[in-house]
């Protein structure tokens, strides 16, 4: 009995132990904010593309938590962003155009549209959902096309008007405070996810997304897990949609497209899965290649990026290396370095 207290008692300790160590910044990760809220000063001309690529971050965070981490294969993500985009635009239109009060109402409408559509997605294994999640958004597609008394239909949902930011920051044309707003909403998503991740119900996760049914065996909630988890994303994808309404003041069915989930998945692929950091580094590499690739060929651009992708994958298969990967990889062996070269120095 007392061999399993203490056994008990150094597995809980030795959980804790890797907790604390999950949750502490590392060099990189204190650079990659200090960048990116540099980038707000040192880039003023380029805050509207940067402004894309911070909801373009928000929606691969999405996609990360329930692909990365769960496992759950989806190609519909598009209906939670779509969902929320809507809601926060009809919201700012009937009720109030302050931007804090339509991203909380975004969150509910995507996160209820994941939940209400999640029992469907644990029916079935992973072609399945990928047919559930894609009819899912097609479906919501067309009711926003017919819709069109409260969506404006194929002409899009317009006189959608934003209230300042606390009441002082105006909304301009040149993506100022919108840059601002989405980056600081950006980084506070990230850190939610990333206590979520480093928490006993993220390592339940990932041990769901290895092996479902030895999860299951051990006393893991698997498809309760796995709802929590695709709600949330649905909160996330939803932010991500109403992130891009208060900033463009305009939300049309492309919103609710295959492309939109195409688009976040195609960050994933070149960021990584199940690094949070992948979407984030992801979309600004997807974003800087599509504008860079459609100055260059404006007709052939989507041929590019494609050729690009299928690179990505290629290489990835034989040499698993992410943008982050890379990174990290390369950080690590320059610090493993440091105690080799000032032993040798001390030696001489």
């Amino acid at each position: 009995m007392l061999n399993s207290d203490m056994h008990q008692s150094s597995l809980a300790g030795r959980v804790s132990s890797r907790l604390k160590v999950n949750s502490r910044w590392g060099t990189l990760e204190v650079l990659f904010w200090v960048l990116a809220v540099a980038s707000w000063a040192f880039l003023p001309d380029e805050h509207l593309i940067l402004t894309e690529v911070v909801g373009y971050a928000v929606l691969a965070l999405s996609i990360d938590l329930i692909l990365g981490y769960a496992g759950i294969v989806t190609l519909g993500q598009a209906a939670m962003y779509g969902v929320g985009a809507y809601a926060s635009g009809i919201f700012s239109i009937y009720v109030t155009g302050e931007p804090l009060s339509g991203l909380v109402v975004a969150a509910l409408a995507g996160a209820t549209l994941a939940l209400l559509t999640s029992f469907l997605l644990l029916r079935g294994a992973d072609l399945t959902r990928l047919m559930v999640t894609l009819g899912v958004a097609a479906v919501l597609s067309e009711i926003a096309n017919q819709a069109g008394w409260l969506t404006g239909g194929a002409d899009g949902l317009q006189g959608i008007t934003i209230e300042p930011l606390f009441g002082r920051f105006e909304f301009d044309i040149y993506g100022h405070t919108g840059y601002a707003y989405s980056l600081a909403v950006l980084f506070v998503l990230f850190i939610l996810a990333r206590l979520l991740v480093s928490s006993p119900f993220g390592y339940s996760l990932k041990a769901i997304r290895d092996n479902p049914l030895r999860a299951s065996a051990v006393g893991i909630p698997v498809k309760a897990r796995l709802v929590v988890i695709y709600t949330i994303a649905g909160a996330y994808a939803g932010i991500a949609g109403a992130l891009f309404t208060q900033t463009q003041q305009f939300i049309s069915l492309d919103a609710l497209s295959f492309q939109k989930s195409a688009d976040g998945l195609m960050v994933l692929v070149i960021g990584g899965t199940g690094y949070l950091y992948g979407g984030l580094i992801g979309a600004l590499v997807y974003k800087l290649i599509q504008d860079g690739l459609s100055s260059l060929t404006p007709q052939y651009w989507q041929f590019w990026v494609g050729i690009l992708l299928v690179a990505f994958v290629l290489i990835g298969r034989d040499r698993p290396r992410t943008v982050v990967q890379f990174a990290s990889t390369w950080v690590t062996r320059l610090n493993a370095t440091r105690p080799a070269r000032s032993a040798k120095g001390k030696s001489s």
